[in-house]
């Protein structure tokens, strides 16, 4: 995913923050609210490091170290004349599963994964696939032996030729019709599966990194910690132990400096990716006119694309309101504050999950004529984002 920022939304956010603070300090008789919401929003940061961005992260590094290891045995099966279609459809089920896990977490794309952050995000999920660079890889006999000897190390550093999608379109491939996906054919070449192999390696060592810079090095598994060592892959300065500066904000290089900031960040997540799906994955299909408007289709070969969708505002509703019943959550206090305004988000949230389950697949065949995508752009990429801005504001106005 590309991540858009909504640079005004921060610029009024600062005014209001600036205002209160000017307020407080023509009036001394400080009337504890400050200390009120920190209180609240102190109690929902835990669970949401814990449970909502560090839980999803461990499943997704441990779902793509399972899609290594298929990937792995679909390339010594094909070299020993044993490679079955029910092989590759297992790998893709792992896919499937590793894909889940990363689109649940894109309301929390700050930090670690954003471009800049350690920019994992734009290392394994750039779409679409750049098929000629693909194939010039492929046949390009001095860069395949590096491939081969060197694994995910040896792999270019280019645009749209890892990750997800680079591996998806090794997995999966659409029938005559374009309307049902299929598992790829067996018929691979070697350098194809020398290809996938790497590919799937370095797609899981970015999110065991992942899972690291937010749990922290000392917090994962030793069989992690000896995938980050084997791929020689370090934390960026500032980045290390997220989870913690969130947790404690105003602590040593102060990310953050208080509970208010880390809610905002959280906050902000989620308008930057409902405004994403809404206006640029969906709205660009529905609404562009150039050819790489039509052709910017997400998980085109899976045709898993309302899927991820989907789970993207799954993403927010987790950060705003928990990904487990009981956790403490923002949603909790901005019910406090303003009721009203809780249950108008939830509603959003609803709303834009039931008209996006409503398009159907292929994404790419339906998203200029369907009338329920085009609804989806204004529900998600307008209505959404809105109700969300507001809950940015309420953080800065209770």
């Amino acid at each position: 995913m590309r991540k858009f920022f909504r640079f005004p939304l921060y610029l009024a956010m600062g005014v209001l923050l600036a205002a209160s603070v000017m307020a407080c300090s023509d009036d001394n008789d400080d009337d504890g609210s400050d200390a009120v919401r920190e209180a609240g929003l102190k109690a929902a940061v835990s669970p949401y490091v814990n449970n909502t961005v560090i839980g999803t992260y461990t499943k997704m590094a441990d779902a793509s170290i399972e899609l290594y290891e298929k990937c792995v045995a679909i390339k010594n099966a094909f070299n020993q004349n044993t490679l079955t279609s029910t092989m590759i459809v297992d790998a893709g089920k792992s896919w499937n599963n590793a894909r889940q896990y990363w689109e649940l977490s894109e309301a929390f794309l700050f930090g670690p994964a954003g471009d800049s952050g350690a920019g994992i995000d734009g290392h394994i999920d750039t779409w679409p696939v750049a098929k000629v660079t693909v194939t010039a890889i492929l046949n390009n006999a001095d860069l395949m032996k590096a491939i081969q000897e060197k694994g995910a190390v040896g792999l270019p550093a280019e645009e749209g030729v890892l990750g997800f999608h680079a591996t998806e379109a090794l997995l999966f491939q659409l029938d005559a019709t374009e309307t049902k996906s299929e598992p790829h054919s067996t018929q691979y070449t070697s350098n194809e599966l020398i290809y996938l192999v790497a590919i799937a390696e370095d797609l899981m060592n970015q999110c065991v990194l992942l899972e690291a810079y937010w749990a922290g090095s000392d917090k994962i598994t030793v069989a992690k910690q000896t995938i980050l060592n084997k791929a020689g892959l370090t934390f960026k300065s500032g980045l290390a132990n997220y989870g913690s500066r969130m947790i404690n904000p105003g602590v040593n290089d102060q990310t953050y400096k208080n509970y208010l900031g880390v809610a905002q960040d959280i906050i902000q997540g989620c308008i930057d990716i409902a405004d994403e799906v809404g206006n640029q994955k969906i709205g660009r299909p529905v609404n562009g006119s150039s050819e790489d408007d039509k052709n910017y289709i997400e998980s085109p070969y899976s045709l898993n694309s309302i899927v991820d969708f989907t789970d993207n505002i799954i993403s927010i509703k987790n950060s705003y309101e928990g990904i487990n019943s009981g956790d403490a959550s923002i949603s909790d206090y901005i019910k406090s504050v303003d009721p009203t305004l809780d249950a108008k988000v939830k509603a959003s949230i609803q709303a834009a999950i039931d008209i996006i389950g409503k398009i159907p697949e292929p994404f790419a065949k339906n998203a200029s004529t369907n009338a329920d995508a085009k609804k989806a752009v204004t529900v998600v990429g307008t209505d959404l984002v809105k109700t969300l801005e507001e809950v940015a504001q309420a953080l800065s106005k209770y």
